[in-house]
């Protein structure tokens, strides 16, 4: 500043107690412009299935950035969904919230339904919840529920619901397929304390002030309620 290289509004500023805000005011070093604070986002997606969990695909497939076309900050998603599968998903640009809530540390629940191929027994649904081995490592343990088995097309068929706190790659449908049952529909219906309660499928909402604050309370940023009252 004392050497005349920055300038406020299009004035030259040498008075190092000079204040200004990056937000309202045209702040530039050497003549070029210092960035704005980029603005939080956090935006909830009820995925639809045949969007791919990524801001590009190099095989041009659709992308659920392509459900937000109106965000104009870089946000990304936290976790991923398969192609074929639908449910709730995270978009934001708080790299720290990202983080953590990926981190199998934090055992962040991701409540998920299946549609699956026949209707599995009681041994078959205890062993899925007690852990199943993939890639040489076995599961942690999950919470499965069966929601209802019925007929269609004369193809025998279960509704189960399933409870993860951690995130492999495609694992709901590779667990399922140990167990000697194919998934034909799954989605995810509840990711930490975030649901896609009243978002239709394809949709897109911001979070409440009141998500925000127990997603980062999920994780430890922020303190919990229980907490705060304490100290009062």
């Amino acid at each position: 500043m004392e050497a005349g290289r920055v300038s406020v509004n299009g004035v030259v500023v040498t008075h190092l107690g000079t204040r200004a805000d990056p937000e309202t005011d045209d702040v530039r070093l050497d003549g070029r412009r210092v960035g704005r604070a980029q603005r939080r986002r956090y935006i909830v997606i009820n995925k639809p299935a045949g969007y791919v969990t990524t801001r590009d695909d190099p095989q041009r497939r659709k992308t659920v950035l392509d459900l937000v076309r109106r965000v104009r900050e870089y946000v990304y998603p936290v976790g991923r969904l398969d192609y074929d599968s639908e449910g709730l998903l995270l978009l934001t640009n708080d790299g720290e919230l990202a983080a953590r809530l990926t981190h199998p540390r934090h055992a962040v629940e991701r409540v998920y339904e299946a549609m699956i191929r026949g209707v599995p027994s009681a041994p078959k649904l205890a062993k899925l919840a007690s852990g199943i081995v993939l890639d040489g490592r076995r599961t942690a343990p999950a919470e499965v529920q069966l929601l209802g088995g019925h007929k269609s097309r004369r193809v025998d068929q279960a509704r189960v619901r399933v409870t993860l706190r951690e995130g492999r790659n495609r694992q709901v449908r590779r667990m399922f397929e140990a167990i000697g049952h194919r998934v034909v529909r799954l989605g995810r219906t509840r990711f930490g304390p975030l649901t896609t309660r009243g978002l239709k499928v394809g949709a897109t909402r911001e979070l409440s002030p009141a998500e925000l604050t127990a997603l980062q309370e999920a994780v430890g940023i922020a303190p919990s309620v229980r907490a705060r009252r304490a100290r009062r």
